[in-house]
């Protein structure tokens, strides 16, 4: 066993040596190698100094220009063309969207005293405004008045295709109309019996005949849906012409019948309001008015649309008044904020070093805000 041990001693020994030998004459080689490149190796030319400092960044900021793109063309992620990098060029800014310069000539019809104002081509017509019109609209000829005379508005502004103005109104279509109105009356006391005869969940509201008599429409209010198909038929049969019955809320309900406000005034919403716009008990709280829904809200039973009106004078006040719970400084000392009034720019402060006397008002305008009431808050 020794001896065998021996012989595999012998071959072990031998190639390391062998590999040793290797190694000095790899070493040998890449010294010579290394002599003969530094012997062979071109200087580089040399570079013109530049005279002066203006020149110096010059041929910095051209050497930068030059070594992006070469270091991005490296890169194997960058799959783009060595022409569309971006240097240390801003990229351009984008321009608003501006109106078109086109304009269409436009006339501005009403079909209620109250309700939107639609747009109408006047048919190579010149109407003045308070004068009433035939036009063509979705279902039928109606009859409006001229809220708005001839007039030229940007193309963006307008949804077309607009509809055509068919004449101004003569005596004849006045008397027409007139006619219409008084079988509109007739037509909502008939409805209403038969809604009674169906017994159906429904309130009616109004009944409109289009000009042309072509179709007769009906409102209705209703906590549901109902089935009112059997209704149709019966009516059809009675008025002789195409029936339409449409489900209303009730804040439309009281634009269309009207009535008196808690100001002793007319509807915002029958005597001028166009839309309805959002309310919210957000602008109550604002107004520091009273939170109470049967004070707040109008005959319809929602929120009151004036609380809309003064909404972005108070919220900017708001904004340059002190809230409460913040710290001030006043000419009398350092207090905090106990009641503020924006719309008059005052604001009630405690005096810490004299808490038993009452709040000061003071103008907002006159104190200094140490710390507001969300940075508070936020503390906390």
């Amino acid at each position: 066993m020794e001896q065998e041990n021996n012989v595999k001693e012998k071959p072990t020994e031998a190639r390391n040596k062998e590999n040793n030998q290797n190694r000095a004459e790899n070493q040998g080689s890449s010294q010579n190698k290394k002599r003969h490149y530094h012997k062979h190796k071109r200087k580089p030319p040399k570079k013109d100094t530049p005279q002066n400092d203006a020149e110096a960044s010059i041929q910095q900021t051209e050497q930068k220009k030059t070594a992006q793109p070469q270091k991005n063309a490296n890169k194997k992620s960058y799959s783009a063309p060595i022409d569309s990098v971006v240097s240390e060029e801003k990229a351009p800014v984008k321009e608003a969207p501006t109106k078109s310069s086109v304009t269409v000539e436009v006339v501005g019809i009403r079909f209620k005293a109250s309700g939107k104002t639609y747009y109408f081509s006047p048919n190579e017509l010149a109407l003045s405004k308070g004068s009433f019109a035939i036009v063509e609209t979705a279902r039928g000829l109606e009859y409006g008045e001229v809220a708005l005379a001839n007039m030229r508005v940007s193309e963006d502004d307008i949804v077309p295709p607009l509809r055509p103005v068919v004449r101004a109104a003569t005596d004849e279509d006045k008397k027409h109309h007139a006619e219409n109105k008084k079988k509109e009356e007739q037509a909502f006391v008939t409805c209403n019996e038969r809604i009674m005869a169906h017994n159906l969940d429904m309130k009616l509201i109004d009944a409109q005949y289009t000009f042309d008599n072509t179709k007769l429409l009906f409102y209705f209010t209703s906590s549901g849906r109902v089935d009112f198909r059997e209704l149709v038929k019966d009516l059809a049969s009675v008025f002789r012409t195409r029936i339409e019955l449409r489900q209303i809320g009730i804040r439309d309900e009281a634009k269309l019948i009207g009535g008196l406000g808690m100001c002793g005034r007319p509807l915002c919403c029958s005597l001028f309001l166009s839309d309805f716009g959002q309310v919210s008990i957000k602008m109550a709280k604002e107004q520091n008015l009273s939170l109470n829904s049967n004070k707040i809200s109008g005959i319809c039973g929602r929120l009151m649309c004036c609380l809309r009106y003064e909404h972005e004078t108070y919220e900017y006040e708001i904004k340059r008044t002190p809230p409460v719970d913040s710290t001030v400084k006043t000419e009398d000392g350092i207090g905090t904020v106990t009641e503020i009034n924006p719309l008059a720019g005052t604001i009630k402060v405690r005096l810490a070093d004299k808490p038993e006397i009452q709040p000061k008002v003071y103008h907002r305008d006159n104190v200094n805000v140490i710390q507001k009431k969300s940075d508070k808050s936020n503390e906390q």
